[in-house]
């Protein structure tokens, strides 16, 4: 279950390959979208192995009369989403969701961080040029692995210039978190898409820089953990069940295909609205949400089914009750 969205039918009318694995879709909504907030993502219907599903892919840049632009990063460890986005062909009808938002800005701040790792960098253009048209005082630092991996350089560069810091780890320029949370101004906001992990590193260097996490907002992309994406089985102690849940789904869409609801939002592990109860476990848990402290990680008691896994088997309760006849 999840809460109400808006769809609407779409046509992808091209696509031009940014990178070797980096793919920007332009859709066409059937009916005319105006406008969206700097930052916003839609939520796209595809096919996996069969079964309908959907992805979230953020907007690429500002509202443009030719369409929405989302870009797909193709994964080896993908789910299905990337597979099934770059099979597509233009002529596609696509359904997707109206654009939405979990950015939290602060347009009356002085000073502006905006950090991007990877396939992050989609929200982050619309949200730089935003602020360039504004003429905020912002700097851009951008995470890839190689050089080679950077999309929207020719966008960014012009509207930027020596404000784009681009940290490419194979000409040895990592990003310093600590380092660039200790240069920032005060009251200066940052704003984050990127990787899990990254995000959770930079929740940390915030903390231990003296920045209050207010000053901090985000998006995430990926569900990567500190364990292998491997089958696990689930037991449900308020159903008597045992489900497997194999590498290439989410523990939330099996429960849920099986009959045991469990409400959900962002599918990301940002809000924490699927969390539910661990009874028990045997094996490792793989933390893999954004949602639950550091504290209530080492608890195990709560899990984010979302993008959160385990080694073994892990009992839940998911507070599903059937209704008395």
């Amino acid at each position: 279950m999840r809460f109400v969205e808006t769809w609407t039918s779409a046509t992808l009318v091209a696509t031009r390959d940014l990178t070797s694995d980096i793919r920007e879709f332009l859709i066409r909504p059937e009916a005319p979208i105006a406008g969206f907030p700097p930052g916003s993502h839609i939520n796209v219907g595809v096919t996996i192995d069969g079964r309908p599903d959907t992805r979230s892919y953020s907007l690429v840049g500002e509202a443009d009369p030719r369409g929405l632009r989302i870009a797909v990063r193709r994964a080896a460890d993908s789910r299905g989403g990337s597979r099934y986005m770059w099979q597509l062909a233009p002529s596609a009808r696509l359904h997707i969701t109206l654009p939405s938002t979990q950015f939290q800005i602060d347009w009356a701040r002085p000073h502006y961080c905006l950090i991007a790792g990877g396939i992050g960098i989609t929200p982050i253009l619309g949200i730089a040029q935003a602020l360039a048209r504004r003429n905020s005082n912002v700097i851009l630092h951008y995470a890839v692995r190689s050089r080679r991996d950077t999309a929207y350089l020719e966008e960014l560069l012009p509207l930027l210039g020596d404000r784009l810091v681009v940290h490419a780890g194979d000409q040895g320029r990592r990003l310093d978190l600590a380092a660039t949370f200790a240069q920032l101004p005060q009251n200066a906001m940052t704003l984050f898409c990127g990787p899990m992990r990254m995000l959770d590193a930079a929740h940390h260097a915030l903390l231990a820089a003296g920045r209050p996490l207010s000053d901090l907002s985000y998006e995430t992309f990926g569900s990567s953990g500190l364990l292998p994406t491997e089958a696990f089985r689930v037991r449900l102690v308020d159903a008597g069940v045992e489900l497997v849940i194999p590498g290439d789904r989410s523990m939330l869409d099996v429960l849920n295909e099986a009959g045991h609801e469990v409400i959900s939002d962002c599918r990301r592990g940002e809000c924490g609205v699927c969390a539910i109860d661990v009874v028990g476990f045997e094996g490792e848990i793989d933390h893999r949400d954004v949602f639950l402290s550091d504290h209530q990680k080492r608890e195990n008691r709560k899990i984010c089914p979302c993008v959160s896994r385990a080694r073994g088997v892990l009992t839940v309760d998911t507070l599903h009750r059937t209704q008395a006849a």
